[in-house]
């Protein structure tokens, strides 16, 4: 089976730079993947992708040697699988919040007897390989978001789930939660608070920590912290900044 690029650079000890696809297009997807990011995830939940948009985005990820995943929009096994069978190598899923949401999201990631994922990888197969069968369990990522207060509550129990390879801090639902406006770089004390615990409790259970980060100069400061993997932004955010610094530089005097 085709190696799991986020995985193989943990083994190196080294964290993973990912990149965020809100836009359903192929070719802005195509364009994202040629830049050096480690991975990009297909934004299912709050970006603009269906289904089909998202399989058209992943083989046109597939075209680089950049790992594709994809945020479902929820807990729910029907996108969590249809995406596997698309192709993603890893999947990336909201709100959870307790051990049992956390098993039933991991269970939807794997083939019996590790869980309860339904076999027919149509696309899958080809860009895995054809003991995708055989391997997947053990190459697909599972990244359970936690972004609320009921979540922080429960960190022990959701990160000891056997198959539970990551988890995935979302800065704004978590400042939300904890009673703060929302903002995609950590401000408020409780926020930071909790987002070190998640980040101490994760690498207690041997648990990979990503985060969604607005710069590059955020993702940097969040691996000096620890992380293990960092989102840039988004591309539709990355495009209308570059546009508007492009537009202050055009109307300068």
């Amino acid at each position: 089976m085709r190696e799991n690029g986020v995985r193989s650079i943990w083994e190196r000890g080294q964290p993973v730079i990912n990149g965020w696809l809100g836009v359903p297009n192929s070719f802005s997807a195509e364009v994202m993947a040629n830049a050096p990011f480690d991975s990009v995830t297909v934004d299912m939940q709050h970006g603009m992708v269906d289904f089909q948009a998202g399989v058209s985005m992943l083989q046109a990820i597939s075209t680089c040697d950049v790992t594709p995943l994809a945020r479902v929009p929820w807990n729910d096994p029907t996108p969590i699988m249809k995406m596997l069978d698309a192709g993603a190598y890893g999947i990336i899923c909201p709100m959870v919040n307790t051990r049992e949401e956390c098993e039933k999201f991991v269970g939807a990631c794997r083939y019996a007897p590790a869980g309860y994922r339904s076999y027919g990888p149509a696309r899958a197969i080809i860009y895995g390989g054809a003991d995708y069968a055989s391997e997947a369990n053990d190459t697909v990522i599972t990244f359970a978001m936690i972004e609320t207060v009921t979540a922080v509550e429960n960190l022990d129990s959701i990160m000891s789930v056997e198959g539970l390879d990551a988890v995935y801090v979302g800065p704004s639902d978590l400042a939300i939660s904890l009673g703060n406006p929302p903002s995609v770089e950590p401000a408020a004390d409780n926020v930071i608070a909790a987002i070190a615990e998640i980040l101490q409790v994760a690498h207690k259970h041997g648990v990979k920590a990503g985060i969604h980060c607005p710069s590059g100069s955020s993702v940097q400061d969040k691996f000096q912290k620890g992380f293990d993997f960092a989102t840039i932004s988004a591309d539709y955010r990355l495009m209308a900044a570059a546009a508007e610094a492009e537009i202050k530089a055009a109307r300068a005097t």
